[in-house]
């Protein structure tokens, strides 16, 4: 059990680091919001690769997925982000 939460908090922070490189432009996040936005982004890759590959061997839709699923997923996640807090500007 410690070591699949471990492992989740490593794989998340690559795969956040690695989206944070690939969306353009300036994301204030700290280290912690980071591997947070791999771990949201590995379970949407799970859940991608559950709509487009069908019944998995564990028997869930809400599972995370590997390395190259989690990178997809935190791409994603990203980008959502950078859309939504774009325009929330504030203006006095």
């Amino acid at each position: 059990m410690l070591w699949t939460i471990l492992g989740l908090i490593v794989i998340g922070l690559i795969a956040g680091l690695i989206a944070r490189a690939v969306i353009p432009g300036k994301q204030s996040m700290g280290i912690l919001l980071t591997i947070v936005l791999g771990i949201v982004g590995s379970f949407v890759g799970g859940f991608l690769g559950f709509l487009i590959f069908g019944a998995d061997p564990m028997g869930g839709f809400l599972q995370p997925a590997g390395i190259i699923g989690s990178i997809i997923g935190a791409i994603i996640v990203l980008g959502i982000y950078v859309l939504v807090t774009r325009n929330r500007s504030v203006t006095r």
